[in-house]
C-alpha cells in the first residue's frame, strides 16, 4: 500500500479538566504521535466550559508538535457574536481546522434550546465559518496568502444510526448531512457505532440521497466495558451484549484487553474493506488500546499488548456493501 493509499488516522482529545492531569495527556499525546495521525481533534465542553483549556491545549499542539489539530466548536449556550470571537480567538492562534456541532445540551438540561441571538444548526456554524474566513481574506492580503496556502477545513458530524440526543432518525440525519454539505463542509466523522453494517448502509445511503464528502468512521476501542456503558449513556448507542459478555468473562485484564482490541479490530477492517477513508479513533486520553487496535489493523501504531493482536485477519466486507451525540 502506497503512502497515497494509506486509510487516514486521526484521534480525539479532550482537555485535561484537572491541570495535574495534564503531563499525563502530553505523554498520551506523544505516543499518539508516534502513529503519524492526520490529524487530532480537540472537544470543547458545552457552553464553552472548556473554551480555555482548549485554546490552550490546542496552541500547545501548534507550538511544540507537527500534529495538525481540529478544534470543535459547538452552538450551545452562545450568541452569533461570542461564536464569531472564539473563532477569531483559534483562527489568530493558527487553528486551520474546525469540527462543528450543534452540540448537545448541557448536564442538567434535558432538551437543546438555541441561544436568542444564536445559530441552531451545526449547518448554521459551517456557513459561519466560511463567512468569518472570507470576511479576513477580504480585509487582509496576508490573511487571504495564508488562506490560499493554508485552506480552512471544516468537519462536521455523521450519525449512523441517528442521533439519539436530537431524536432524530437516520434518514434526518442524512438530510442535515447534505445541508451542512451543502454549507461548506469538507468531511465528516461519525458517531461511535458497534458493527460495520450500520455504517456501511449509513454511507450507502448518503451517498444515494447527494452526499459526497468523505464520511470517516468514528471508533472506540472496545477494551473497557465500564467505558462501552458509559458510552451507551451518553449517546444512546447500544453496545452489544454479546462483546459485553465476552469481556466480563475475562478476569484476567490482559486477556480482556486482547479480547476487545480483536473485536475492533474485526470492525476496523470490515469498514476498510467496505470503503471507509480511515479512522478516527475515541482515545479517551490513553494511549495503549487506540495503538493497539492501529497496529492489528495494519494502520501502524506501537507494539501490540499481545503477539497475536497484530496478526488478526483481515475480514471483508460484503460484496454488496460501497464506499460522533452531537448534531
Amino acid at each position: 500500500m502506497t503512502a497515497v493509499d494509506r486509510p487516514t488516522v486521526s484521534f480525539e482529545l479532550f482537555p485535561p479538566r484537572n491541570p495535574d492531569a495534564a503531563p499525563k495527556l502530553w505523554a498520551t499525546i506523544e505516543a499518539l504521535a508516534t502513529a503519524r495521525p492526520d490529524f487530532v481533534s480537540v472537544t470543547y465542553g458545552a457552553s464553552g466550559a472548556t473554551r480555555y483549556t482548549t485554546r490552550a491545549l490546542v496552541r500547545r499542539l501548534l507550538r511544540e508538535t507537527s500534529l495538525n489539530p481540529i478544534a470543535h466548536l459547538t452552538c450551545v449556550g452562545v450568541s452569533r457574536a461570542e461564536i464569531t470571537q472564539v473563532v477569531e480567538e483559534f483562527l489568530d492562534e493558527g487553528v486551520r481546522s474546525f469540527l462543528a456541532l450543534r452540540g448537545d445540551p448541557p448536564v442538567g438540561q434535558p432538551d437543546w434550546h438555541p441561544h436568542p441571538d444564536g445559530l441552531h444548526t451545526a449547518s448554521d456554524l459551517v456557513s459561519l465559518l466560511r463567512k468569518i474566513e472570507s470576511r479576513r481574506a477580504a480585509g487582509s492580503p496576508s490573511q487571504k496568502v495564508r488562506g490560499a496556502v493554508r485552506p480552512l477545513s471544516v468537519a462536521v458530524a455523521a450519525f449512523p444510526r441517528g442521533n439519539a440526543g436530537a431524536g432524530s432518525t437516520r434518514d434526518q440525519d442524512i438530510q442535515a448531512l447534505l445541508d451542512k454539505q451543502a454549507s461548506g463542509a469538507d468531511f465528516a466523522i461519525t458517531q461511535v457505532f458497534f458493527d460495520a453494517e450500520c455504517y456501511l448502509d449509513m454511507v450507502a445511503a448518503a451517498r444515494e440521497a447527494g452526499v459526497t464528502i468523505p464520511i470517516i468512521p468514528g471508533i472506540i476501542p472496545t477494551t473497557d466495558p465500564a467505558r462501552l456503558l458509559r458510552v451507551q449513556e451518553l449517546t444512546g448507542v447500544e453496545v452489544p451484549r454479546d462483546l459485553l459478555a465476552t469481556l466480563a468473562a475475562e478476569d484476567d485484564p490482559v486477556a480482556r484487553h486482547r479480547v476487545g482490541i480483536r473485536a475492533s479490530v474485526e470492525l476496523v477492517t470490515r469498514v476498510l474493506d467496505g470503503g471507509a477513508p480511515g479512522v478516527h479513533i475515541y482515545t479517551f486520553n490513553t494511549h495503549q488500546a487506540a495503538l493497539d487496535l492501529l497496529e492489528g489493523a495494519h494502520l501502524g501504531g506501537g507494539a501490540p499488548t499481545a503477539p497475536d493482536v497484530a496478526d488478526a485477519p483481515r475480514v471483508q466486507a460484503p460484496p454488496s456493501t460501497s464506499i460522533p451525540s452531537r448534531g
